[in-house]
């Protein structure tokens, strides 16, 4: 028997290395010699930095960095050889800006440009960049600023940070952008395809919940669109209509235009990056899962990506989750031949949550699954 293991964290509980342990433990009681790899899960997004580099044998680096307003944060990334792993909410994202603070015509990504900056000096030259969680709609021209590149007014001076600088911006300079850029692929986890600018833009769609108003939404947008032309003007390419390029306020128009980044699903990266696909050759079960199942996750959440991936070499696939709605038998459709949610009995879910407990209640559910499959094979 060969099980593959790969199941998303189950946030506020359990990694998805942890998670993934619990299902192996669970498994062996029942198969006990049989192969079981575990490999970790996420979508691009929060998480996403410490399963890959935990599950990969990498490392985290701290640094400081200048936060959405201004502020110094510190930011944590991840180093696997020559791989940077990103999370471009740690360095900008809104839980680091205080609600009454919330303003994207203030907040800038120019922290998330001195990440990538360290992480090219440290000797990188594949970066994975997760952008969800964005406080920011400058459209990445802070993040173009710490990495060498000038923007700048009528006069020529440096464009102020956040959105509000972009209403000055007449010119773009690429001549002192940090050099090593040009050996570097990058590599974007983007799970939504809005336009830079228009009604499904970056201003209107993501703005309100960044605390953008019905007067600043408008501004921005314009704003935006002539950020747009000034690249033109250096590169013809430029496309803000490219599904991804109103992700994170912008920072995927500016991440593609000016650096040439691949956007594409968040767990499309991270399947490929752990090599799955390898781990799944000649195994008969596939398990995965996450905190909740829902309708939601048969549209191509984490779970999902392993579903289909595994159909692809034949498994049997089993998810393990914390909850289940109502809509999740969507999930069978999608790939999943058949899913367990672990609680046991009602409780309260900060007793659900409690790491210990998911843990035991991961690997005793994991164990019964695997039990069914057994006896039904007898």
């Amino acid at each position: 028997m060969k099980i593959v293991v790969a199941v998303d964290s189950f946030k506020g509980s359990l990694t998805s290395l942890e998670a993934g342990q619990a299902v192996a433990q669970g498994a062996r009681r029942v198969y006990p010699d049989a192969q079981i790899l575990v490999r970790p899960l996420a979508d691009g997004g929060e998480g996403t930095v410490d399963a890959l580099v935990s599950g990969m044998g990498g490392q985290f680096r701290t640094i400081p960095v200048e936060g959405p307003l201004g502020e110094t944060v510190d930011c944590t990334y991840g180093l696997i050889g020559d791989i940077a792993v990103i999370e471009m909410a740690a360095a900008a994202g809104l839980p680091l800006v205080p609600p009454h603070l919330r303003d994207p015509m203030n907040t800038s990504t120019y922290g998330v440009g001195q990440v990538i900056a360290d992480a090219v000096k440290q000797g990188c030259r594949r970066l994975l960049i997760g952008i969800g969680g964005s406080a920011t709609n400058d459209g990445g021209a802070g993040m173009l600023q710490a990495l060498g590149f000038r923007l700048t007014d009528a006069a020529g001076r440096d464009i102020p940070r956040g959105a509000k600088g972009l209403e000055h911006l007449a010119g773009i300079d690429a001549a002192h952008a940090l050099p090593a850029l040009s050996a570097c692929t990058f590599r974007v986890a983007c799970d939504v395809t809005n336009p830079l600018c228009g009604e499904k833009g970056a201003s209107a769609v993501f703005g309100p919940q960044k605390g953008a108003t019905e007067r600043t939404i408008p501004l921005m947008d314009a704003w935006l669109a002539h950020f747009a032309e000034c690249a033109r003007q250096l590169w013809p390419q430029s496309d803000p209509t490219a599904p991804g390029s109103g992700a994170a306020g912008g920072l995927g128009f500016a991440l593609h235009t000016f650096l040439g980044a691949q956007l594409c699903p968040g767990v499309d990266i991270v399947l490929e990056e752990t090599r799955l696909a390898d781990a799944l050759r000649g195994a008969d079960v596939a398990v995965t899962g996450e905190g909740r199942l829902d309708g939601q996750t048969a549209m191509g959440k984490a779970p999902i990506g392993v579903a289909r991936l595994a159909k692809q070499h034949g498994c049997l696939t089993l998810a393990l989750c914390g909850s289940v709605a109502r809509d999740a038998s969507a999930c069978n459709g999608a790939g999943i031949d058949a899913y367990f949610p672990i609680v046991r009995g009602a409780v309260s879910l900060a007793d659900a949550m409690a790491a210990d407990n998911a843990r035991a209640n991961m690997a005793d559910a994991a164990e019964q699954a695997f039990r069914l499959l057994r006896a039904a094979h007898r």
